[in-house]
């Protein structure tokens, strides 16, 4: 049978295999690239991640945020099954979710939701040219997103960031499926019809 949707993990193989120096270079032009997003937030929270997996890093992204903009990473709400945020400097402390991944030690109930982020730049597996975006196959941002689905471009806007050889000819969406405004990669922008 003929699976539709491209394999993760020759994507992820892909990204995994480029070189040091390249990324360095992909990830300070993947910066500027989501810095020059029209409407690009002055001030609030913006989401990143901890780049994992050959994923591309945000650290660039991070420096260069204006001053009244605070960086989040995100954590595993584990009882919901949905990530929440928690603001996050270099040095701040981290812990390991089940994952493997760093995550900022805060207490629950100290976390922000998902609506409450100006900006949540997503990791990704693979990408299309209409922002659909395949992730490694959780679900986690696609239910905390969900709201999403009823909202008129309300905030958060949603930035996948990968690098340009991640990108393949289409991606099957499900229902579930929260596609991102704009796709930014080391070598330019996608922006989602009727953004």
């Amino acid at each position: 049978m003929h699976n539709p949707l491209p394999d993760r993990q020759e994507l992820r193989q892909r990204r995994r295999a480029i070189p040091a120096q390249t990324r360095i270079q992909a990830a300070a032009k993947l910066a500027e690239q989501i810095l020059s997003i029209p409407g690009f937030p002055a001030r609030g929270y913006i989401a990143g991640y901890w780049a994992m997996d050959g994923e591309i890093s945000l650290h660039a992204l991070q420096l260069r945020l204006p001053a009244d903009c605070i960086w989040c990473l995100p954590v595993l709400d584990e009882a919901r099954k949905v990530l929440k945020f928690a603001p996050w400097r270099m040095g701040d402390a981290l812990v390991s979710n089940r994952y493997g991944i760093p995550e900022p030690d805060f207490a629950p109930s100290a976390l922000l939701d998902a609506q409450q982020m100006a900006l949540i730049v997503l990791p990704l597996t693979g990408f299309d040219h209409h922002c659909h975006r395949l992730g490694m196959g959780g679900g986690w941002y696609d239910r905390s997103l969900a709201f999403r689905q009823q909202s008129n471009g309300e905030p958060p806007l949603l930035v996948g960031a990968g690098f340009s050889l991640q990108e393949v000819p289409s991606i099957r969406v499900r229902s579930w499926d929260i596609a991102c405004d704009y796709i930014a990669t080391e070598s330019g922008l996608f922006k989602r019809a009727g953004v």
